[in-house]
C-alpha cells in the first residue's frame, strides 16, 4: 500500500526545493571572483572581435 502524504506539506516542500534550485543557479551565475569576471569579459571581447573581423562589407 502507498504512503499517505499531506498534499499541502508536499506542495510547500516542492516549492522550497524549486526556490533553492533557482537560488543555486543565481549564485553560480553571479557569485564569481573579480578575476573570473575579467576572464569572462576578455573572452567575450575576443569572440566579438573575431566575429567583427569576419563581417562582410557591402
Amino acid at each position: 500500500m502507498s504512503k499517505i502524504i499531506n498534499l499541502r506539506t508536499h506542495r510547500k516542500q516542492s516549492a522550497r526545493a524549486a526556490k533553492r534550485r533557482e537560488g543555486d543557479a543565481q549564485a553560480a551565475r553571479h557569485g564569481r571572483s573579480p578575476a573570473e569576471k575579467r576572464l569572462e569579459q576578455a573572452r567575450a571581447d575576443l569572440a566579438r572581435l573575431h566575429l567583427d573581423g569576419h563581417k562582410r562589407e557591402e
